[in-house]
């Protein structure tokens, strides 16, 4: 039997099962999940042409909690030290010959853990070999392209491996599904990481330009010290900063940023010239699902990316509630040319991003 392979976070793999098997359901797919806690793997187990319709048809940027997606077609739990390639082609030389489609390149990777972590060097020292040899036994094209699905060769141990493939037309296009960003050099605190990603992840780079771009004018709720603040200073955007707390001194010399010592549940911009709004607020979910919401019902704004922190226990229900929420809002006006998406990221703990945009 197959297997859909996800990666998520390590202590969100009961959240990212769940969202799983619910879209394999939309499909009329069924199967069953093995997820080990703190793993940061979930395994969806069905047949072969079953996972490979899933990682055709299943949205990976409409997944919440996954970070990336491959059909497994192979797993080597017993790879000699001295000679784990070799092993690796053994097992894919068993396999049937329409099973593993031909690839345009090779992700080596593991699970973003501790014990995965310890395994970098290894995937490292082990890729340059294992490209070599896949091209020799035409596994991979003689060039890397991405007009060809990805093969993913997953380390779980110095002895065991997981193989199989994604398409690249419907996956995450970074390695072990995580991007890789830079903060601005002087951001004021971590959180301009969240924004910084959020940007890179939820936009689509050919749209990038279009929507995120010099000029813009932009308002940050809850803006203190500044770290969001940071991030749209450094693409130029005129910023709004409302926060009854105080300002990083080095934003404010900028020019670009002018501070409102306001609630930001009250504020609203004299002027419906806003392109950006961003928020961070440490409240109820609901509610600040709620004053999004209102701000796109009002025309304060085009485009929105927030934060909704999660509770401890049923936090996929509770992300289901929080979407609907804004959903309904929006319904209520009328309003129905608009996407929404919601993503656990990399930078996120216990919240996700949500990304809202008028269209």
């Amino acid at each position: 039997m197959s297997a859909v392979v996800l990666y998520c976070r390590a202590g969100f793999e009961g959240e990212c099962a769940a969202e799983i098997q619910e879209r394999a359901a939309e499909l009329g797919i069924h199967g069953y999940c093995k997820a080990p806690g703190n793993s940061g793997l979930v395994s969806f187990h069905c047949k072969h042409e079953e996972a490979d319709h899933i990682a055709r048809k299943t949205p990976v940027y409409k997944l919440i909690f996954a970070r990336q997606l491959f059909v497994r077609v192979a797993e080597c739990n017993e790879l000699p030290i001295q000679d784990r390639v070799g092993a690796m082609l053994e097992a894919l030389a068993e396999l049937d010959t329409d099973v593993l489609p031909k690839c345009g390149d090779i992700w080596v990777e593991t699970a973003d853990t501790n014990e995965g972590r310890a395994l970098s060097a290894l995937c490292r020292s082990i890729t340059a070999t294992l490209r070599k040899s896949m091209r020799e036994h035409e596994h991979l094209t003689e060039k890397d392209t991405d007009r060809r699905p990805v093969m993913h060769v997953m380390f779980r141990s110095t002895h065991s491996a997981m193989l199989g493939y994604s398409y690249t037309y419907n996956h995450s296009p970074y390695p072990m599904g995580i991007a890789r960003v830079r903060s601005p050099k002087n951001a004021p605190s971590r959180s301009a990481a969240k924004l910084a990603e959020a940007f890179k992840v939820m936009i689509p780079a050919a749209d990038f330009d279009k929507r995120v771009s010099s000029g813009m004018n932009a308002v940050d709720l809850g803006a203190c010290p500044g770290g969001w603040t940071a991030v749209l200073v450094q693409h130029g955007m005129m910023v709004q900063a409302v926060d009854n707390g105080a300002m990083d001194e080095s934003l404010m010399q900028t020019g670009q940023v002018k501070h409102f010592r306001e609630d930001g549940f009250a504020f609203r911009p004299k002027k419906r010239n806003i392109e950006w709004l961003v928020c961070d607020m440490v409240d109820k979910p609901v509610k600040v699902s709620h004053l999004m919401a209102d701000w796109f019902v009002e025309e304060y704004c085009q485009q929105a990316i927030f934060n909704l922190k999660l509770p401890m226990k049923k936090r996929y229900p509770a992300v289901q509630q929080y979407l609907q929420a804004i959903h309904d809002r929006l319904a209520e006006a009328e309003m129905r040319h608009y996407e929404l998406h919601a993503k656990h990221l990399y930078h996120d703990r216990e919240e996700i991003t949500l990304y809202l945009r008028r269209t």
